[in-house]
């Protein structure tokens, strides 16, 4: 049986305008069986998400480029 989906999500790789996002959302509703389209907007929790993201990875790139020399 297969198995039937409510919706789904779509992230951007980057924030976009408002105004520069509209012909996206204008595409994305025009897709059959769509019934609402609602923004999101970026807000300070975002931002931190990132920064700590960011920090992570670069911790570990770091980490794997400069090994820490066995004592």
């Amino acid at each position: 049986m297969t198995d039937r989906i409510k919706g789904v999500w779509v992230a951007f790789d980057h924030d976009i305008r408002e105004d520069d996002v509209q012909c996206v959302v204008d595409a994305i509703r025009m897709i059959r069986h769509v019934q609402s389209v609602a923004l999101s907007v970026a807000d300070l929790s975002d931002w931190n998400a990132r920064e700590r993201v960011r920090a992570e990875l670069s911790s570990k790139i770091w980490d794997v480029l400069h090994p820490k020399a066995p004592t």
